[in-house]
């Protein structure tokens, strides 16, 4: 089933709604874990759009999927064996409402995180709609594109960070020249004899400069 939705702004990766209807006193402490990953993300996409509108990203026995449209950024939590095509159609339903919301100023202008609580009425209404996937309704979108290729793409959650730092670190390191020295003078056992013989050559070289200035000064 969808457990949790979040449409966010993939200028800033503010987000600007979430589904309020998905609460489970036993399984709370997951659900913020998986809720901050979701925002966590969403930031990581802000910083790095991403190449494909469609993507799936797996963690533990979840997936997050996310729909790309207009700067806008629909993502569901879902568990792995949720039909993913299906669930494709419930970020499109998700879009199309929110395309009709009316609101486009206060989407581009506002500041405050979670501030469309009227839309999150609507994500939780439609949600519902989605949660068995053996009703007619549903049935009919899984048989409509059976077969149709589902162009997503699919990550792991830590590839997909790593990737992420990968390219922030290229990118700073072509910004500063600075970054761009050798990763060996960055290495921790360069550093450890820097720790170790800097004081020393310090006190060879005051030595050198005192004796200097003795021979000098008695000649």
């Amino acid at each position: 089933m969808v457990k949790l939705t979040i449409v966010g702004r993939v200028e800033d990766g503010l987000p600007l709604a979430q589904d309020q209807t998905y609460v489970n006193q036993q399984d709370n402490a997951s659900f913020l874990f998986y809720k901050q990953q979701a925002e966590l993300l969403l930031k990581q996409i802000s910083k790095d759009p991403l190449l494909h509108p469609k993507m799936s990203i797996l963690l533990d026995h979840h997936s997050f999927h996310f729909l790309v449209e207009k700067n806008i950024c629909y993502i569901a939590l879902s568990d792995s064996s949720y039909p993913r095509k299906l669930l494709f159609h419930y970020l499109q339903d998700l879009r199309k409402e929110l395309d009709n919301f009316g609101e486009t100023a206060l989407i581009q202008t506002t500041s405050k995180p979670y501030s469309f609580v009227r839309f999150s009425k609507i994500i939780g209404r439609i949600r519902k709609q989605y949660m068995d996937t053996r009703t007619q309704a549903n049935l009919s979108k899984l048989n409509a594109s059976r077969k149709q290729e589902l162009d997503v793409v699919t990550e792991h959650l830590n590839d997909f960070m790593q990737r992420r730092q990968l390219s922030e670190t290229s990118e700073i390191s072509s910004l500063d020249p600075r970054m761009s020295v050798s990763t060996i003078w960055c290495s921790r056992y360069l550093q450890d004899i820097a720790l170790k013989w800097t004081p020393v050559t310090i006190i060879i070289l005051v030595i050198l400069v005192i004796f200097k200035s003795s021979f000098d000064y008695d000649r």
